[in-house]
């Protein structure tokens, strides 16, 4: 008997999440909602155990491995250069669609009971968060941002070691090996963690609280979509050449569990095992770009949004922005989108960019209540731009496998992870 595929599984999920959550609000049914809520929170904070050594590890590796790689430092400065093109386009798309149609005007919130998120993003933060105090301490907080920069110091280290880190480096592979195992299991999951999410989300929110945001919403979403689905099928088609309908296909799967999760580390190691079996990105370089992606490439959260969420707040506390302003919101979104660093949410670096314009930070908490729903596609922005960047370097270096481009996968006799063939 066929097993159901995991995309439709994903869509069930979903589906079910959609009505328990309508008929929670509805009927107000409290133990409904709170069950949603507790699944939903079980699953993300299963995906956020295994952040820490997903990350430290992936790095590590990722970084050794640029020795076994021809031309390494171009590949690693060419992939950094795309992540900041691509993010200059979607920071672009943002801010069109926000001039062009005024998310917060007319908007009638109450702006004098809203206050300022307890996690703000400052420059200073930033520059000074990416130090740890101590080693333990980034990893017991979970500050993906301070373990990367650890992880590529180690990784450097182990490059310059040579022969006597040969051990770490093996043992930090087994444990990436390990982590990614018990991830696929936590993966699995996705579908009642679906569930969870999307019940909580319609059940505490309802259209009540999206109306007054509709337009920003909608914006959101829209610019979104044009990143996904116009700017990069346009670079895929003209850089690397190659069929942006097949790179759709292949890349659907980690495309719905970023949706859903809502987590780019946690669709990780989903995103890098299409990258290399179905894109034909080489592993060696993708086990670079891929994790690099995972926690700084954010087209989603640190360009579209925040982008959209500066004008907005602009215009519900009548501040006005000059073309200086949104030059700033450009720059920003280029040099400060790690600043994500791969989680769910993007608050951080919303507030690093009012704080940057010198705009309230109390209309950060006007969008914290739908940030559940516009963080799921911007999550799926951003895991598509962490796989179209290898594609697009793969294809202009030419290590790209343009036979093995867009051909369909599946996983091998007693795998137990999410199928890799879409349909």
């Amino acid at each position: 008997m066929r097993r159901t595929p995991f995309w439709a599984q994903i869509l069930l999920g979903l589906v079910l999440g959609v009505g328990l959550g309508l008929l929670a609000r509805v009927n107000d049914i409290a133990w409904l909602s709170a069950t949603l809520a507790e699944i939903g929170q079980i699953f993300v904070q299963l995906l956020k155990l295994a952040v820490p050594p997903l990350v430290f590890t992936a790095v590590v590796v990722s970084i050794a491995n640029l020795r076994d790689i021809t031309n390494a430092a171009r590949l690693a400065v060419r992939t950094l250069l795309w992540f900041m093109v691509t993010s200059l386009i979607a920071v672009g798309v943002g801010l069109a669609l926000g001039i062009a149609t005024d998310p917060g005007r007319g908007v009638d919130l109450q702006v004098a009971g809203a206050k300022a998120p307890e996690r703000v993003g400052s420059w200073t933060d930033f520059l000074t968060g990416i130090l740890p105090t101590n080693v333990v301490g980034a990893f017991v907080e979970g500050n993906v941002l301070q373990i990367v920069f650890l992880g590529v110091v180690t990784g450097a280290a182990v490059i310059a070691a040579g022969e006597k880190a040969e051990p770490f480096l093996a043992l930090n592979r087994a444990v990436l090996e390990l982590v990614q195992k018990a991830l696929w299991w936590v993966i699995r999951l996705a579908p009642i963690g679906t569930l969870g999410l999307v019940g909580k989300a319609v059940a505490s929110y309802g259209w009540d609280l999206v109306a007054p945001l509709a337009t920003f919403t909608v914006d959101v979403y829209v610019g979104c979509l044009v990143v996904l689905f116009v700017v990069y099928p346009l670079l895929l088609a003209t850089v690397a050449r190659v069929n942006p309908l097949r790179f759709f296909a292949a890349a659907w799967p980690a495309l719905e569990l970023a949706f859903v999760s809502r987590s780019s580390v946690g669709t990780m190691p989903l995103t890098q095992r299409v990258v290399t079996e179905r894109l034909g990105v080489p592993g060696e370089y993708a086990s670079f770009a891929v994790p690099f992606g995972a926690t700084t490439k954010m087209d989603g959260c640190a360009a579209v949004y925040p982008a959209l969420a500066a004008i907005f707040v602009a215009q519900v506390f009548n501040v006005p922005l000059g073309i200086q302003d949104y030059l700033l919101i450009a720059f920003v979104s280029v040099v400060g989108s790690a600043a994500t660093a791969g989680l769910t949410g993007a608050i951080v670096m919303l507030t690093l960019t009012l704080s940057t314009l010198g705009l309230p930070l109390q209309g950060a908490g006007l969008l914290l209540a739908i940030d559940p729903i516009l963080d799921m596609i911007r999550t799926a922005t951003n895991v598509a731009g962490q796989a179209v960047v290898p594609v697009l370097v793969a294809a202009r270096q030419g290590i790209l496998d343009r036979t093995a481009y867009g051909t369909p996968v599946k996983p091998s006799a007693g795998e137990r992870e999410p199928e890799l063939v879409a349909g």
